[in-house]
C-alpha cells in the first residue's frame, strides 16, 4: 500500500500535502485498510467518464443524501483498482468498463461525519481516498443498489459539481475536471 501512495504524482498543493499526511498515518497506524480502524481507514472511488469524456456516471448516495462518485470501503482488499472496479459493477450494474489509467488519478483525505448505516450508529472517522479514472459505456443498463443509493445516472461533466450536496466533493469534483482539462497523463 505504502509504494502505490509513494508513487503517486501530486496534482496540486492540496494532494502533495494529503500524500505527506498518508504516509504519516501509514507508518503511525495499524491496518488501514479496514474499517476496525475507526480513526481512518482507506476507500477507493471511481470517476467514471463515457468514451467521450463529458459525461460522469454518478450515483444518489442515501446516506450523504447527495450525488456523488461511485466507491467503497477497501475492507482489507489491497488492489485499490480492483475495489474502485467491483464497486462500479455492484452499485450501477455497469459491465463495460475499463480503467483508462492504472494509476491513482485522485489523492484526498476525507472528513465523514457520525452517522447510521444498516441500523448502527457509525462515527465520524476520515476515509483516506484513492481515486481512480474508469471509462464505461452508456450503452449498457445501469440499475440501484437500494441498500446503498437510490438514483444512477449520466450527468454532463459540467454539471457534477452542482449536482453534489457535499461541500468537501464539490471540490474534489472541481479538482478532478480541471485533472481531466489538463489531460493528466490520460
Amino acid at each position: 500500500m505504502k509504494e502505490l501512495i509513494e508513487g503517486f504524482e501530486p496534482f496540486d498543493e492540496q494532494e502533495e500535502k494529503d500524500k505527506e499526511v498518508i504516509l504519516k498515518w501509514l507508518d503511525a497506524f495499524g491496518d488501514l485498510l479496514s474499517r476496525d480502524n475507526e480513526f481512518a481507514h482507506f476507500t477507493s472511488s471511481a470517476i467514471v467518464v463515457n468514451k467521450k469524456r463529458d459525461k460522469v456516471l454518478m450515483i444518489y448516495h442515501n446516506i450523504y443524501d447527495s450525488w456523488g462518485w461511485i466507491g467503497g470501503h477497501a475492507d482489507g482488499e489491497a488492489d485499490l483498482l480492483g475495489v474502485a472496479l467491483r464497486e462500479i459493477r455492484e452499485e450501477t450494474g455497469a459491465e463495460d468498463i475499463r480503467p483508462v489509467m492504472e494509476e491513482i488519478f485522485l489523492l484526498d483525505i476525507l472528513p465523514v461525519l457520525g452517522h447510521v448505516k444498516k441500523g448502527k450508529y457509525v462515527a465520524a472517522h476520515t476515509h483516506l481516498s484513492v481515486g481512480y479514472l474508469i471509462e464505461a459505456s452508456e450503452e449498457g443498463s445501469l440499475r440501484i443498489k437500494e441498500d446503498e443509493n437510490s438514483g444512477v445516472q449520466w450527468v454532463p461533466i459540467g454539471e457534477i459539481v452542482e449536482k453534489s450536496n457535499e461541500l468537501y466533493m464539490k471540490r474534489v469534483y472541481e479538482k478532478a475536471i480541471r485533472k481531466l482539462g489538463e489531460g493528466c497523463s490520460l
